[in-house]
């Protein structure tokens, strides 16, 4: 079932980079007393997702902490090491990547697309939603994965 308006996040893990490497951080950890702004893509590096999706919360970062946000995240289902080289190369400093390598978050959140027809495998739909405090308050799914419009920076704010 697809996570809905009201909801509590699941417990999940992913993996992020820490000062000594790939280190596991809990939905707890990450959505805990913050109001974040999560991201969910389909891939790193995936042409949507890198030449539409993130440049616009890069470039629209400080805007949307202005609004009482405390953090940016993005998730998808790729490891770490990828989504470290997509932050670096995106120059996406201050946005923190979440590896769902997985794809158990996004299973979880019954939010999963069936890349298989194209090599991917199993994926995140594309999304961006509003959490506070691990609870769901805002969500906007994209109908056409290859598009970034619903879940994009703009759209996210308009609604904050």
């Amino acid at each position: 079932m697809t996570i809905q308006v009201g909801d509590h996040l699941p417990q999940a893990t992913f993996r992020v980079t820490g000062p000594e490497g790939p280190q596991a951080k809990t939905t707890d950890d990450i959505f805990k007393g913050r109001r974040v702004v999560l991201v969910g893509v389909p891939g790193a590096f995936t042409p949507a997702c890198h030449r539409n999706h993130l440049p616009g919360f890069v470039a629209k970062r400080d805007e949307i902490l202005a609004r009482g946000i405390d953090a940016i995240a993005v998730t998808a289902v790729n490891d770490i090491f990828v989504l470290n080289a997509w932050q670096q190369q995106s120059g996406a400093d201050g946005i923190e990547f979440l590896a769902d390598g997985n794809g158990e978050f996004v299973k979880a959140i019954g939010l999963e697309m069936d890349g298989t027809g194209f090599g991917l495998g199993v994926r995140s739909q594309r999304y961006a939603m509003l959490v506070e405090d691990g609870v769901v308050r805002i969500l906007n799914i994209e109908d056409t994965p290859s598009k970034a419009e619903a879940s994009g920076a703009e759209a996210m704010l308009r609604v904050l």
